[in-house]
């Protein structure tokens, strides 16, 4: 890690902002905040961390990525294209019938894609079976998975929590996109999570807390979950729903499903602009 590298990422990251925004803006219908709020941890981890052929997308020794937030797909997405999975003249046919980008993550439709994403919990639950098929295989590939902070209320993803640490699952890190609010108002309001650190120490996992915003923070902790040995690690990354766009930014509406209006892209792309 170093200066040029953290810039170059962040410049990245600005990029797919834009890409999220106008693929979003073009299908009329999506899930804005939460794919702005995850698009900084998406990023370092396809473009400086996980191990991936974009040629070669089913290469059997790459790093998985599972987005357990299904719905925050046009992050996934905009990295996808970005990274050269697949043209990103296709960002024009977000949640088109029959088109490859589909409104959630589908492994049959999208190169780079590796699981069928949607239903909260059951994406978190699928990233430990592979972390425990990898072991027993003994693979060398590591596991990364994205789950919403709206999803921890989903009592599946506290049974794999469990299974997870019982069964020592060091090549498996999970990142909670911790932007504080779901599909209809503050987590606080609805089921309060906290405290948080505390519950997933309990449950036996390595845990780390990050501005999920900062490039570098997000790089350090990559690098100290390699180091952690016979145990899960999550990272608890502190993100803004809608972040880096003036009026999405911490407001339940712009959680899904909508767009902005022409009026309402040129103000985020003038947010954006005005940020780099």
């Amino acid at each position: 890690m170093n200066l040029k590298s953290i810039k170059n990422l962040q410049s990245k990251v600005q990029i797919l902002r834009k890409n999220i925004l106008n693929m979003i803006y073009y299908a009329g219908s999506g899930h804005p905040g939460g794919s702005l709020s995850c698009i900084d941890i998406l990023t370092c981890l396809y473009f400086f961390e996980m191990r991936v052929r974009p040629k070669q997308p089913d290469w059997k020794n790459r790093d998985r990525f599972i987005l357990s937030k299904g719905h925050a797909c046009p992050a996934l997405y905009a990295v996808l294209g970005e990274k050269g999975f697949f043209s990103k003249a296709n960002f024009k046919k977000l949640r088109h019938i029959n088109a490859m980008l589909q409104g959630h993550p589908d492994r049959l439709k999208t190169p780079g894609v590796d699981f069928n994403s949607g239903s909260l919990g059951q994406g978190f639950s699928f990233g430990i079976g592979v972390a425990l098929g990898a072991k027993i295989t003994k693979r060398k590939f590591r596991v990364y998975v994205v789950t919403g902070c709206g999803e921890l209320d989903e009592g599946q993803l506290w049974e794999g929590a469990l299974f997870a640490s019982h069964n020592n699952l060091d090549n498996l890190m999970v990142f909670i996109d911790y932007n504080k609010l779901q599909s209809d108002d503050y987590n606080k309001n609805i089921l309060n999570l906290e405290p948080l650190k505390d519950k997933w120490i309990a449950f036996g996992w390595n845990v780390l807390e990050i501005n999920g915003h900062n490039i570098k923070e997000i790089l350090t902790v990559l690098d100290r979950a390699k180091s952690i040995k016979d145990k899960p690690t999550i990272c608890i990354a502190h993100t803004i729903k809608g972040k880096g766009i003036s009026f999405m930014e911490n407001k339940p509406k712009w959680h899904g499903s909508l767009a902005p209006t022409k009026t309402e892209l040129k103000i985020a792309l003038r947010d954006l602009n005005e940020k780099q």
